[in-house]
């Protein structure tokens, strides 16, 4: 009985070291595989590389009458020295007309004087104006626009007498475009003289004239008008090119009535 005892007892013994040494080992081998895994990851994780972004310049698009006078002044000159159109004029009618490059004609086709298509061969853009989708003439760049507006002008008759008034002379030239045929909208002339005595547009005239030869102001002419039917202070003010408030200070008008048949004098 104790031979059985002492047997199971050696065999106990025996089997408890065996698994000892069984986990020891399993654990040993648990640690190695960590350490492999470890090392592999660190062989292929990538290099982060650091890289500056730069933000863009945003050029900043003439926004205002001063800015857009600053960019075509010069051109207007040039024009002026080629084909003797007062660059006030010029400029005058490209910030009307283009309302100073923001219109849509401007922005989409660097048209910048309103001029129609009339024959024109090259490229095209069709805009409502006085009538639905009126043709227009493209161009390239806006200094093209401001040749083809001095080459429109002095290519055809009905512009003629504009080139026989005198180069500093904005108010006549203002109006004689009116006269001609060149815009349908009555105020026309005073919006453009309204817009060079505004922004002192005459000065680049002086520039290329030279002062010492621009004469000295005319004397404006004095007419009088006998008032008939119909006739009203604004509509006498526009046939004459005056203002109402001008007609009031020479005949002594406090108000807007006046009498058929009464003498009005008019400072043209």
């Amino acid at each position: 009985m104790n031979k059985i005892k002492l047997i199971i007892t050696i065999v106990c013994f025996g089997l408890l070291v065996v698994s000892c040494k069984s986990k020891k080992g399993i654990v040993t081998k648990k640690k190695d595989t960590k350490v492999e895994q470890t090392t592999k990851t660190t062989k292929e994780e990538p290099k982060v590389i650091e890289t500056k972004t730069e933000t863009p310049k945003v050029v900043k698009p003439a926004n205002s009458t001063t800015e857009y006078i600053e960019r075509f002044s010069d051109i207007a000159q040039e024009e002026m020295r080629r084909y003797k159109i007062p660059a006030s004029i010029t400029l005058a009618q490209g910030i009307l007309e283009s309302g100073s490059g923001r219109g849509r004609l401007a922005r989409e086709a660097n048209n910048h004087f309103g001029i129609k298509c009339h024959g024109w061969k090259g490229k095209k853009i069709y805009h409502d104006d006085d009538k639905r989708q009126e043709c227009f003439r493209k161009y390239k760049d806006p200094k093209t626009s401001y040749e083809d507006h001095s080459k429109f002008l002095t290519s055809r008759k009905r512009y003629s007498n504009l080139f026989k008034l005198k180069k500093n002379d904005y108010k006549a030239w203002a109006k004689g475009l009116r006269a001609a045929g060149y815009a349908t909208d009555r105020k026309y002339p005073q919006k453009l003289i309204s817009l060079i005595e505004r922004y002192e547009l005459y000065k680049y005239d002086e520039a290329v004239l030279g002062k010492s030869e621009i004469p000295s102001e005319e004397i404006p002419t004095e007419v009088s008008h006998k008032v008939i039917k119909g006739d009203t202070l604004y509509s006498i003010s526009k046939r004459y090119g005056v203002t109402i408030e001008s007609i009031q200070q020479l005949n002594n008008l406090s108000g807007t009535a006046i009498a058929l048949g009464q003498v009005l004098i008019i400072k043209k």
